[in-house]
């Protein structure tokens, strides 16, 4: 009984104190697994693994796959990003005990049938701001239309701004700062149930790197 009670008050100051887990970090572009150091995560963060993959023109170009720690309220994300000749699937899962392996994150499904939304489309590689008269019709469950910006500070400074659909799900998961090898971005995504009214929604650290891609490949 007294051994029972004695975990019990350490299980109680953990919880008071914020305990923090320890979770691989790692990332991988070639299938759905990887390995890499431990390291303790900041208090109230648990171990994810998230599984995005791009296409440009229907063909699969980057499948990233990558573990480490992330705020729980992230946890079994799935959602997409289309924008012109462009799609983004993402998918999130979580575990929370020491150096445990999140399953393998779903992909949401291709779903082509149109929703009756219809979202601005634009792509700008040097501006944190575009907007033309281009739009595309969204499909499935991409019901939102959204403006993302990404700024670069290092190595070098540099800004990328797109418009297209989103679901709801990317847009509920916040604005962030992401530094990794590196490099430090700033990615603010603003979401609208219409092609104007924007409102402050998400971001998922890997995006912002994947549509630098996708208009990399605009250009060849």
């Amino acid at each position: 009984m007294a051994s029972l009670l004695h975990g019990l008050c350490v299980l109680c100051a953990l919880t008071a104190t914020g305990y923090s887990l320890s979770c691989t970090v790692c990332v991988s572009s070639s299938g759905t697994f990887c390995t890499g150091p431990s390291i303790t995560c900041p208090a109230d963060h648990v171990c994810m693994s998230s599984y995005t993959v791009t296409t440009a023109r229907g063909i699969d170009i980057v499948d990233v796959f990558n573990r480490g720690c992330e705020l729980q309220s992230k946890c079994g994300m799935s959602g997409s990003v289309s924008i012109a000749d462009g799609k983004i699937k993402i998918g999130a899962t979580c575990c929370t005990s020491d150096d445990c392996t999140p399953p393998i994150p779903t992909l949401p499904a291709d779903n082509h049938q149109r929703n009756g939304v219809t979202c601005r489309t634009c792509t700008s590689a040097d501006s944190d701001w575009c907007y033309t008269s281009d739009t595309m019709g969204c499909t499935g469950d991409e019901k939102m239309c959204l403006l993302q910006t990404t700024k670069m500070s290092e190595p070098i400074s540099s800004n990328v701004a797109i418009r297209g659909c989103a679901t709801e799900s990317i847009c509920n998961v916040g604005s962030q700062n992401v530094s990794s090898s590196g490099v430090n971005l700033r990615v603010t995504y603003k979401c609208s149930n219409r092609s104007i009214g924007l409102h402050p929604g998400f971001f998922l650290t890997v995006v912002a790197l994947l549509l630098i891609k996708l208009l990399s490949l605009d250009n060849l």
